[in-house]
């Protein structure tokens, strides 16, 4: 991705050689200044401004347009295909798993807490080699962290893991535990392994499944007493900014991925704990999920969201859109980079193959919304190339959108 910094230096050079031309006096001491053309002084300096004003534009980072990558992907010969796939288009960033939905750390970390779990595999071998590469490409590079859905640790700590009030700990459908989100030594860990990447080089430190289980309800499930007095909800947003206070100061963005579904359904929000509105005060990107076959038929008043996936992005970033606008003007609010579907949900009784028109017909409704990022989410990286715009393709339609 392209940076700011070297059209704010110019700048500062163009601002300290305008002083030049100004009378100059030392002490009390008047000192005769010779004579300046002022006006050709003038229209140099304008010449030079405008010069700067052009390269600062210049500079203003490309929207992000990227892939989600497993962890054994990413350490993978087949890499190369992916990179290859985002050189040859619009795309311009990938999101690689550093945490799994595992708890499985991707690669050789030397952080203390994870090697006494033994959470990390070597499926990267040389990570700080594939981000100088990335970077190289200019390729915007985020790390995806899983939150509080955590096999692993759940495995290896069952204290941390949300219990159960008729006794044991709480599995989900697949048999899986999660760790307890009321818990501050999960926030640690998470911070833990969080830093670690961001050391690494990465810009961006995504969070995903940060939130609770569907699967539980609250009066199933024991969270401690701290869940007395905080709800859900309260606890993801503080969550949030925490991870937002410990990680911003080290230079890169933070961002989240939530359900599609919590930005304008109060009853799920409640159940995962997620207040879009809140969240995004807390955040650089929040990234909902806002899939087409992921929305009951009916939902916006389409019979079969998955076969209309246009005017189901449309609806779901409109009500993002009134949603965030209830946030003060001047108070932070994140930006909203949705993730899309390529991947076909077989298991609908009503469902249609997504291929390459309905890649773009999705992407045309991010734009017409008003957004311009977006991310593509195939669980087995296998994305539609043929759905993708060219990089000059790419140029000609924002000039056009302009």
């Amino acid at each position: 991705m392209k940076k700011r910094t070297a059209g704010f230096l110019t700048a500062a050079a163009i601002f300290m050689a305008a002083l030049c031309f100004l009378p100059a006096a030392c002490g009390k001491q008047e000192i005769e200044v010779p004579e300046v053309r002022v006006l050709p002084a003038a229209g140099r300096l304008q010449e030079m401004t405008e010069k700067v004003e052009e390269e600062i534009a210049a500079a203003e980072p490309e929207p992000v347009r990227g892939i989600y990558v497993t962890g054994p992907m990413a350490g993978h010969a087949n890499m190369e295909e992916l990179i290859q796939l985002v050189r040859d288009s619009e795309l311009n960033a990938m999101v690689i798993d550093i945490k799994n939905d595992e708890g499985i750390v991707t690669y050789k970390m030397e952080e203390p807490m994870v090697q006494e779990l033994g959470a990390d595999v070597n499926y990267i071998p040389d990570l700080p080699g594939l981000l100088a590469r990335l970077g190289r490409e200019d390729v915007y590079r985020i790390a995806r962290i899983v939150a509080f859905k955590d096999p692993l640790l759940a495995s290896k700590r069952p204290d941390l893991c949300i219990q159960r009030k008729d006794g044991g700990v709480f599995v989900d459908g697949n048999g899986l535990a999660w760790v307890n989100p009321y818990r501050r030594e999960v926030w640690d860990y998470l911070m833990k392994v969080a830093k670690q990447a961001a050391a690494l080089g990465f810009d961006e430190i995504q969070f995903d499944y940060i939130r609770f289980p569907t699967e539980i309800t609250d009066e199933e499930a024991d969270y401690g007493e701290e869940s007395l007095e905080k709800s859900k909800t309260d606890l993801i947003t503080e969550f949030t900014a925490y991870a937002y206070d410990t990680l911003s100061p080290l230079g890169v963005k933070v961002s989240a991925d939530v359900f599609g579904t919590v930005i304008d359904r109060e009853t799920d929000a409640a159940i995962v704990g997620q207040d879009y509105r809140a969240m995004a005060e807390h955040l650089d990107y929040i990234c909902p999920m806002i899939y087409p076959s992921h929305y009951n038929d009916g939902v916006y008043g389409l019979e079969h969201p998955d076969l209309q996936p246009y005017e189901t992005v449309r609806a779901a970033l409109q009500a993002s859109a009134d949603s965030l606008a209830g946030i003060p003007e001047g108070e932070k609010r994140a930006e909203v980079r949705p993730w899309l579907q390529d991947f076909t949900a077989t298991w609908l009784d009503v469902h249609q193959t997504y291929g390459a028109e309905q890649l773009r017909q999705q992407a045309e409704a991010v734009y017409d919304s008003g957004c311009t990022e977006w991310l593509l989410w195939n669980a087995k990286n296998v994305y539609t190339a043929d759905g993708l715009l060219s990089p000059e393709e790419a140029k000609e339609e924002a000039v056009a959108k302009e």
